[in-house]
């Protein structure tokens, strides 16, 4: 678990570099370390799963060589399980996928626990909770999308914040430890919605890479 109780600890902020300037994205990265960013969220897309497309293991790695930061990454491709043991030893310090999109959805998570490394299991806005029931009990981070899977920059929809409640309700009654994180349109407005639901993790990427005070927009999210 990266989080203490939510109810005592404040959200970490793992902003998205999908808003960020592909062009500049090295000192994106650096910026995130100054502005007080916990984490790091690469949105990785292949244009099957999603119809969008972003960047793969190469882009990972030299990330990891100009942060300290951990590397929050987030598969939206298809066929997961061949990928995920690279994205491990790119530098991804979790690495979450969509078990609907797995051919191995066991295989994936013991290929990333196999490597030291956390495991996250994704639930895109359209679809049921249930996606990840099976397996709930293995992963370490539970991800409830707030937007549909593949562009950034959409507006929250907050009725996906039953499912935030659900997956904490079921981490009180089974004594589950892992983090719930919530990814797409949250913002300073909403944030606390999402803790207040039983999120630990929030990832903001519009609201971080558009704002006049990036440090100040991240601080404002420390609930």
């Amino acid at each position: 678990m990266l989080t203490k109780n939510p109810e005592l600890s404040r959200l970490l902020i793992s902003p998205s570099v999908l808003s960020a300037d592909f062009c500049n994205m090295g000192e994106a990265i650096k910026n995130l370390s100054k502005w007080g960013a916990d984490m790091i969220h690469c949105d990785v897309m292949d244009g099957r799963y999603v119809p969008n497309i972003t960047f793969g293991m190469p882009m990972v790695r030299d990330m990891a060589k100009h942060t300290k930061l951990p590397l929050d990454v987030h598969l939206m491709i298809d066929e997961p399980e061949k990928y995920v043991g690279e994205f491990c030893d790119a530098g991804a310090e979790i690495v979450t996928f969509h078990p609907d999109a797995s051919k191995d959805v066991l295989g994936a998570i013991e290929t990333i626990k196999s490597k030291g490394k956390k495991v996250g299991l994704a639930v895109d806005a359209d679809k049921s909770f249930a996606e990840v029931l099976p397996y709930i009990e293995k992963a370490d981070v539970i991800l409830i999308m707030t937007v549909q899977a593949g562009f950034g920059g959409q507006k929250f929809k907050e009725r996906c914040l039953r499912k935030v409640r659900k997956a904490q309700e079921l981490k009180v009654v089974k004594n589950y430890t892992y983090d719930i994180e919530v990814d797409g349109g949250v913002n300073p407005s909403n944030a606390i919605s999402c803790k207040r639901a039983g999120a630990t993790i929030v990832v903001a990427g519009n609201s971080v890479f558009s704002s006049d005070n990036p440090k100040a927009t991240i601080h404002s999210m420390w609930l």
